[in-house]
Order: structure tokens, then sequence, then C-alpha cells
């Protein structure tokens, strides 16, 4: 990039709300400032009430670098963190990081081009599941597989073009100002809220397959299905929230859920001709497990139909099992209030 072009490159602040991550902190907040973005840096991590030792690790890393800092975040959710996190920067630019997500070389520049180019309001890429241990990677397999999640362009890839929504995205600052950044109702699917309101406000969601963030799955089979169960559970509150927003890839988990258990219910009380259904489901994940399991050890190939069924079947309980309550709170905190929400202190 020429002196010129570095010149005009607007200043970016990258925002990072921790809960827990003593893990991957280091190296997440590591990899945003090895960036070599030649325009102004800042990282804003909102600390939540960990109970290891995220906390000490934000305050080395701010005492070892000035461009880091941190602000708080009591309640320990993401979307209050995130806007806590936003409250507390300054610059045109922002970009979010979660503190398991590992920028990959280039990721801010080529992003903050893209911004320009395409007059986008948001812009991201693919979450790139990596595993460290055998169960991750059967996880990572299954994250990045449409067997997984179904036709996802920043799970599975795809061309550029506009999105729904993409991983973490890279955002104008008066974007998120004028829509009141997140809802701080939405603890889980706020990306996906937040990016239905860019779309419906006329903003353009730009996904590319040049932005990728390394991403570490759960590290348990409880911890998977607690994530899945709560993203079926929240993403029900969006299509109640704003009706109009579902599609068929979200029905997938709770129609297979059901057929399961509904012919496990009739095998057993009617007859066993009804155990087809879930006999099939059962071959088809392991079908699908050795499809996308080549390249895998063979431990993590034995667990990926695991981590196959656990995906499918805890979103399908989240999305059926997803109190009406949570849509009325969601809709009770839309007003006035809301849209100031990013200019209170924090």
């Amino acid at each position: 990039m020429n002196t010129k072009a570095a010149e005009e490159l607007p200043a970016v602040s990258v925002i990072m709300p921790v809960l827990n991550e003593e893990r991957h902190l280091r190296t997440a907040v590591r990899r945003i400032l090895d960036q070599e973005y030649p325009g102004p840096i800042e990282v804003v991590i909102a600390l939540g009430p960990s109970t290891d030792r995220t906390a000490e690790i934000a305050a080395e890393l701010a005492a070892e670098d000035g461009r880091v800092r941190t602000v708080e975040n009591p309640t320990g959710r993401t979307p209050a963190g995130l806007n806590a996190a936003i409250r507390g920067s300054r610059h045109p630019i922002v970009v979010r990081v979660d503190g398991h997500g590992l920028l990959t070389p280039g990721y801010i520049t080529t992003a903050v081009r893209l911004l320009g180019e395409m007059d986008a309001a948001n812009v991201g890429g693919i979450m790139h599941a990596e595993g460290e241990t055998e169960w991750e990677n059967a996880v990572a397999a299954a994250m990045t597989s449409k067997i997984g999640v179904g036709n996802a362009a920043f799970h599975t890839g795809g061309l550029a073009g506009p999105a729904d929504t993409v991983y973490l995205g890279v955002f104008r600052r008066e974007v998120l100002e004028k829509l009141g950044g997140y809802n701080e109702e939405f603890i889980r699917a706020q990306d996906w809220e937040l990016n239905y309101r860019i779309r419906q406000d006329g903003g353009l969601v730009w996904f590319t397959p040049q932005l990728k963030v390394t991403y570490r799955p759960r590290p348990s089979v409880r911890a998977l299905a607690k994530q899945y169960k709560d993203y079926g559970r929240w993403r029900r509150v969006v299509t109640r929230y704003h009706r109009g927003s579902v599609n068929l890839r979200y029905l997938a988990p709770p129609v297979a859920l059901a057929a399961v258990v509904l012919g496990l219910v009739l095998g057993v009380a009617v007859h066993p001709g009804f155990l087809a259904v879930p006999g099939a489901y059962l071959l088809g994940i392991l079908g699908g497990a050795a499809v996308e399991g080549r390249g895998l050890s063979f431990k993590a190939r034995t667990l990926l139909p695991v981590a196959f069924a656990t995906m499918h079947l805890s979103w399908g309980f989240g999305f059926l099992t997803s109190p009406r309550s949570l849509a009325r709170r969601v809709i009770a905190s839309v007003g006035p209030s809301s849209k100031d929400v990013l200019s209170k202190t924090g």
C-alpha cells in the first residue's frame, strides 16, 4: 500500500466483549495488534465478571501496549459488552472481535477497503472454526459443513455479495449510532438482529470469503449443547420480533428433532416401523460424517456424528422451547430509550 493511501485510511476501534477467556485472550489481542494496519488502531476490551484470569490478562495487555484499554461490563452479557466497548471507543470504523476469535493477516485492511469500495454499512466474512483437541476438531468440521449448519456462507464459504448477516462484522460508527447499537435484550443472535435492522434501514451488509476469523469451538459436548440451544432459542425470538425473517434453514433443526422424538415414541408405543425415522436421521449423520470427516483423525471422525447431533437437536430444542415471554421483553425494550444506548455513560 502506498504512503498516500495509508494516510487516508480511517482510524479503527476494535471492540471485544470477554467473559472467562483466559485461554485465548492474549493470543486474540496479539493477532489484532499484529495486523500492520497503517492507520491508527485501538482495542477496547469490555470485561465481564469472569471467574478466571481474564481480567488480570486484560490488565497486563493494557499495561504492555497503550493501544489497549478496558471498560466494565457488569452484566457479562455480550450485547451489553459490545455497547460498552463502542461507547468507550472513539474511531469511525468499529471492528467486532470476540475473545476466542483470531484475526487472519490483513483482515482489518481488507475490511476497511471493502467498506469504502462497496459503500457498505457492515462487511464480514467466514467463521473459520479450528480445533485444538480431537473433540474440537470434530466440532470444527461440523461447523464448516452444510450438513452441520446448512448453507450459511459465513460458516461454509461462498461468493462475495450482499448477505443477511456475516460473522462478527466491521461497521461504520455512524450506522451503529443511528440504529442504537446492539439490542441488549438479545443475549444471543444480537449480530443477526442488528444486521436485519441495518438492511431494513437500507444499509448494505457485505460478505466476502477474503475475510476469515479463526474460531475456537466449545471444548465439550455440554458446552456445545448449551451454545446451540441458546442459538435456537434466540433465533426464535428474532423471528417473533422481526416478522418475515424466518427461512427454511432455521426450521430444519426443530423439524428434525420433532421427527426423531415422534418416531421414537410411536416406534415404541405403536409400531416398530416408525423407528425408521430416527434411523434415517442416524444414517444421515453417519453418512455425513464419513464425507465431512475425511482428513480428520480416527477419533475425531468417530466424534463427528456426536457433534452433528448435538448441534442439530440442541438448536431445535432451543427453537421449540423458546418462551414467548422473551419476545415480549425484547419488544418492550425497543423505544426511544433504546436509541440512546450508545450515548449513555458507561
